[in-house]
């Protein structure tokens, strides 16, 4: 399997990359294969809107669900899985369309993961719990203090990615810039088919007040509340996904779902915001397309044009 049959689709939720991926998977053959963080979580089919039972029908999908909620799933675990279901593409001689959201898989598929050491037990405990008791800024701020320029980076609410940068300064005396600078070698080349779906502000917004309603109506409630049942730690990825804590601690369909719903899309267009940061900022080379504007047909042959 040469570069032209590895396929790559990054942009914000709601933009229409699984869609376009599965498009493509008919057109070609081929597999396709999950790169978002939240994805992988069995538990979290609808609220991490994975694709249903009829695209899996159409198309064959690999690392959809297959991590459970209770383990911190990371992007080196990811790498090596997706590494294995490559190597099952080659041998078979089957195109891989690699889609989703989560910018940081991306750049470790394109230039290589960095070599971030182990962090050090005592100190992943103890940044977590202060991560649980820390106001919005607080946590920003302690990341400011010991490493202005990582802080820089980075939003005050993006409360995961701080807790992972103090981690690492804390634990190594370096920067988690010093070890993303010391990359590995990437596993996909930069010949390979890639775009980053980039719609207006105005559309995207629509499409996720829409699809939360959709999840609404599809059993998010009932998915979060099962969640929350498991009693598992709050600082665990899964349980950060959006809409967990809101919808999981309704007492009923009707106690608070307005707001919950409200805070859910507020949270969700934010998400998408910061995805766009990090595709501008760590992807600033690839190829852009607008959903609201081209047709799939249009799309897919961007992306098979050169093949």
């Amino acid at each position: 399997m040469g570069a032209q049959a590895v396929t790559l689709i990054a942009g914000p939720t709601a933009s229409g990359k699984s869609a376009l991926a599965l498009a493509l998977a008919e057109k070609t053959g081929g597999l396709v294969v999950n790169a978002d963080s939240m994805q992988v979580y069995r538990d979290l089919s609808i609220l991490s809107a994975r694709p249903g039972a009829d695209d899996l029908a159409r198309a064959e999908h690999r690392l959809y669900g297959h991590v459970d909620a209770a383990a911190p799933y990371s992007v080196a675990r990811w790498l090596a899985d997706v590494t294995a279901v490559l190597a099952e593409a080659r041998a078979q001689a089957r195109a891989a369309i690699l889609v989703g959201g989560t910018g940081l898989y991306f750049r470790a598929l394109t230039s290589g993961l960095s070599s971030v050491p182990p962090i050090d037990d005592a100190v992943r405990e103890r940044l977590r719990a202060l991560a649980l008791e820390s106001t919005r800024g607080d946590l920003h701020a302690r990341l400011k203090d010991r490493d202005p320029e990582m802080a820089a980076r980075l939003e005050p609410g993006d409360t995961q990615r701080i807790t992972r940068a103090l981690e690492v300064i804390e634990s190594s005396g370096h920067s988690l810039l010093y070890w993303q600078r010391q990359t590995g070698t990437p596993l996909v080349g930069s010949d390979a088919p890639r775009v980053i779906l980039a719609p207006p502000r105005r559309w995207l917004h629509a499409r996720i007040a829409a699809r939360f309603e959709a999840m609404l109506a599809a059993g998010a409630i009932s998915e979060a509340r099962r969640l929350m049942a498991r009693g598992l730690s709050p600082a665990l990825p899964a349980m950060k996904a959006i809409g967990v804590r809101d919808l999981g601690a309704l007492p009923d369909m009707d106690a608070g779902l307005a707001n919950a719903v409200e805070r859910g899309v507020a949270q969700t267009r934010q998400f998408a915001k910061r995805q766009e940061t990090f595709f501008r900022g760590q992807l600033a080379n690839w190829p852009r397309a607008d959903p609201s504007r081209a047709t799939m047909d249009e799309l897919v042959t961007q992306l098979t044009s050169g093949v």
